[in-house]
């Protein structure tokens, strides 16, 4: 990876950048804008190791978001490394191309962006934090919590520092703080929603921190740079579906297992009683699978592509099935295995969730969906029960309406989370006073 963006810096590829640019500024110079302002539209990236998904949102009065233009824009097998960027031009160029058809869709020319980050470098964890007070009389107010949120924020920039230095086998990377979210609070043992104006000696402080390697980061803001948007937010991917999902129901209690199978990795993020626990991700995706079929049948990637995609229908011939079934099924083993993996490290919940939703072009594949279903994986885990398992569906993200009839299904959950995140920050941005609820929302907003 660190190879590839050193390549970037060359003079052939900065001169792809300033075409690239070039392309944007000429395309968005003929866009026609019909009126709306542009602060009341956002546009979500996805930047995809397949696709580039681009949703243009329009802030309604409501507080929910209207989806008025979509774009996609496939990329090159060299664009991507396990949902990193690779080749900042060619990225560019895609992004390019799917929010000029966004724009063209949605009349509008937008500036404000919000990007996914993902790969398996992301580290999205939970921190426990407790802190004893010396006057234990003296009520919380808003300056005490912020210094216990920084607090939490530093010692889990720390422990992501380690194991970013350990899985590198000892070289320090510097990352950033990309998401913050209170999971929960405790005073002297009793839950609390509004800390403010207890008194208590323990303070036991539970915050999910998502930090991503600078070299990532940096990635994503040449990209946006670029393409002339001023970028409001980058997301970790599993926490933006994780909001697509929590929205802002009052009291949500959700518990589930969330899963993003996309081109490069799989994004685990589990939620407990509607707060973040964790995220995990590992570098298996739908490219692994058709890896697979390619090496095994001795083709090449876009055939190995068809016949992956074609088992689902009729396309596939009758004789040729079982040949890819064997290929994909060898590649399914490990899949479920970077699963069980990844839900083991979450040993500080007593139980898992048993509802098990999926997204991501990857989880299209059907033997995947089977796999979850009916294999036994699950039988070494905390589970109480078996997990039903079931595709997230665009109508089950809250706050989130699609006027462009095109948002259809599982592929464009983790788009409309990042909508979900962008608003979230457009809204703390603008929101100087507002409740004590507001204030800690401030504090964790990057």
């Amino acid at each position: 990876m660190l190879a590839k963006l050193k390549d970037v810096s060359t003079v052939a590829a900065q001169k792809a950048l300033a075409v690239a640019k070039e392309k944007a500024q000429q395309a968005r110079s003929n866009m026609p804008v019909k009126g709306a302002k542009s602060d009341q539209h956002i546009v979500a990236l996805d930047i995809g190791t397949e696709y580039v998904k681009a949703l243009i949102g329009k802030v309604q009065p409501d507080g929910g978001i209207e989806i008025v233009g979509m774009g996609r824009q496939h990329q090159a097998l060299t664009d991507m490394q396990a949902g990193a960027i690779a080749d900042i031009a060619g990225v560019v160029e895609n992004c390019d191309k799917a929010l000029n058809k966004a724009e063209q869709e949605a009349g509008v020319s937008v500036r404000q962006a919000i990007i996914g980050i993902a790969g398996e470098l992301v580290k999205g964890t939970t921190t426990t934090v407790r802190v004893s007070r010396k006057d234990s009389a003296k009520q919380l107010d808003i300056q005490e919590m912020e210094k216990i949120i920084r607090l939490v924020q530093d010692r889990a920039e720390v422990r992501a520092r380690q194991e970013l230095t350990w899985e590198l086998g000892g070289k320090e990377v510097p990352v950033r703080l990309v998401n913050s979210a209170l999971v929960s609070l405790e005073i002297d043992g009793y839950p609390v929603t509004n800390p403010i104006g207890f008194q208590g000696k323990d303070v036991v402080v539970q915050l999910y921190t998502a930090f991503a390697p600078m070299i990532h980061i940096g990635a994503l803001e040449k990209t946006a740079s670029e393409l002339d948007l001023d970028l409001i937010a980058v997301a970790a991917e599993p926490f933006a579906v994780s909001r697509a999902v929590i929205g802002d129901i009052p009291n949500q209690s959700l518990s589930a297992v969330l899963m993003d199978v996309g081109g490069g990795t799989t994004d685990i993020a589990v939620v407990n009683d509607g707060g973040v626990q964790g995220t995990k991700m590992f570098g298996i995706g739908g490219r692994a699978f058709t890896r697979a079929v390619e090496r095994d049948l001795g083709v090449d990637f876009d055939q190995a592509e068809a016949l992956k995609v074609g088992l689902s229908s009729s396309r596939v011939p009758t004789q040729k099935r079982p040949d890819i079934e064997k290929a994909l099924e060898k590649t399914a083993d490990v899949w479920i295995s970077g699963i069980e993996l990844a839900l083991a490290e979450f040993d500080k919940l007593d139980h898992l969730p048993h509802r098990l939703f999926l997204c991501g072009g990857g989880s299209s594949l059907d033997m995947l969906m089977s796999r979850l279903e009916e294999a036994s994986w699950y039988k070494s885990l905390p589970f109480t029960r078996k997990p039903s398992v079931h595709h997230i569906r665009p109508e089950q993200v809250v706050g989130i309406k699609d006027v462009t009839g095109k948002v259809n299904d599982h592929t464009f959950i983790t788009a409309m989370g990042l909508l979900r995140v962008g608003l979230d920050t457009l809204q703390l941005d603008g929101s100087q006073g507002g409740s004590i609820r507001e204030k800690l929302d401030r504090m964790l907003s990057i």
